[in-house]
């Protein structure tokens, strides 16, 4: 395969059936929609300017419109879910479910538009950018998912991820914004639908995440969702429960050897770095951001 067929056969025909028809639809017809996610795939692999994409993938605008408007419109949303679907009926899903984020920095070419300072907190404003569910489209959050963290402007990507390190829930924060509050809104987004009948699974067999996870309203979410929670003490907590004698409870359980399986989700951000165009931020929106981000998913479950 050369650097820049993008796609085998045996990908496409997985997705081809899923992508949008032109039928019914204004204006002139779609351009081949292989030629185009190919492009979308190249630009995001090397993180090349839209421009500068080769002619070999039509008209860059035609490239970039079609990916932006697949990117609000919850197309590549579809797509990451009917693949989780069908994989899923097929027993392939680990529900030995992994959560952690990280931070990614932003180019200047993606930090020119202003961005709003509202009284929420950053997880709640982006709570509208990150759906994994496509049933309406994509707002874009006042701040554009970027912030001021240690490292400068950047934007942090939260995931959960099954046990054969494969994204089940996509999200997007400012790269300052915490990462236990935005535990609930990952978990609220996670359902996935069945192939048949049946309602959609949103409750995992277990969850691994690391120090930063631990906190009262996390376990009590996962406890009344009855997931089986692998999250380690921070050393604050342990301190405080034992200051309180029998006051502080019991510690909670924790197995040290299933905590070992969380490094799926850190090979899995691996796994999206091999993209430029994800491992550095050059959208200035961050819907079409989060659209590589999922396209970048896709990918590792075709090839899985």
């Amino acid at each position: 395969m050369s650097r820049v067929e993008v796609l085998s056969d045996a990908q496409w025909s997985r997705i081809e059936p899923m992508m949008p028809s032109s039928e019914g639809r204004r204006g002139r017809p779609w351009r081949d929609h292989r030629q185009v996610v190919e492009g979308i795939i190249y630009r995001y692999r090397t993180g090349v300017a839209w421009r500068d994409l080769p002619g070999s993938f039509g008209p860059w605008q035609t490239v970039w419109e079609r990916h932006q408007a697949f990117s609000r419109d919850g197309t590549w949303d579809r797509i990451h879910a009917q693949l989780i679907a069908e994989a899923d009926a097929a027993g392939e899903v680990d529900w030995t479910v992994s959560v952690d984020a990280t931070i990614n920095r932003a180019h200047q070419h993606a930090t020119t538009l202003s961005r709003a300072r509202s009284g929420l907190p950053a997880s709640q404003g982006a709570e509208s950018n990150y759906k994994n569910s496509a049933a309406a489209p994509a707002h874009e959050p006042p701040d554009h998912a970027i912030g001021r963290s240690r490292g400068g402007l950047s934007t942090k990507v939260h995931q959960l991820v099954d046990g054969r390190k494969r994204p089940l829930v996509i999200g997007l924060t400012a790269g300052q914004a915490g990462d236990a509050p935005m535990l609930k809104f990952l978990l609220a987004d996670l359902a996935v639908k069945r192939i048949g009948p049946g309602r959609p699974r949103t409750r995992p067999d277990r969850l691994l995440g690391d120090k930063a996870y631990s906190s009262r309203a996390n376990r009590a979410l996962l406890r009344s969702k009855r997931v089986r929670t692998v999250i380690p003490q921070r050393d604050d907590e342990i301190g405080n429960r034992i200051r309180r004698g029998s006051a502080g409870g019991r510690p909670p359980s924790f197995d040290p050897v299933i905590y070992k399986r969380r490094n799926v989700v850190e090979r899995s951000f691996n796994d999206h770095k091999q993209w430029r165009g994800i491992a550095t931020r050059y959208d200035k929106h961050a819907t079409t951001y989060r659209g590589g981000v999922v396209l970048s998913a896709i990918l590792i479950w075709l090839r899985e």
